[in-house]
């Protein structure tokens, strides 16, 4: 499968961003999906992730109560929509793709979009 990020940008501290990941692939819907990150300087870090059929979904501390990862199997598509954004939230975000269950292990992932960077400033 692959994948193709978009949805980034600049945007003020207390916005809102959502990011989709458009997937190519008659299997997209046995995939688990993920969206990691990775800031100047740092390693990448899981941020949510859901289940093929959407009924689960979970997400870093740093996060939860901001951003909701959800997923459209109709549209090949998974979405991150970002709320009350913080400075802390720059980063290029990745999606990526699981043949399997969920996991916050980015080594778990075999699939890759190219990244869309977000500028959240303060």
């Amino acid at each position: 499968v692959q994948l193709q990020a978009s949805g980034g940008g600049l945007v003020q501290a207390g916005g809102s961003l959502r990011l989709s990941c458009a997937a190519s692939g008659r299997t997209f819907s046995r995939y688990a999906m993920a969206w990691f990150r990775q800031a100047p300087g740092k390693e990448r870090e899981f941020v949510a992730t859901i289940s093929w059929s959407g009924a689960t979904t979970t997400c870093t501390d740093s996060v939860k109560g901001r951003f909701t990862i959800s997923r459209d199997n109709a549209k090949n598509t998974v979405y991150l929509q970002m709320n009350m954004l913080k400075s802390e939230d720059t980063a290029v975000y990745y999606c990526a793709a699981h043949n399997g269950l969920v996991y916050s292990d980015p080594i778990r992932y075999e699939h890759w979009g190219q990244g869309t960077l977000v500028t959240v400033s303060s």
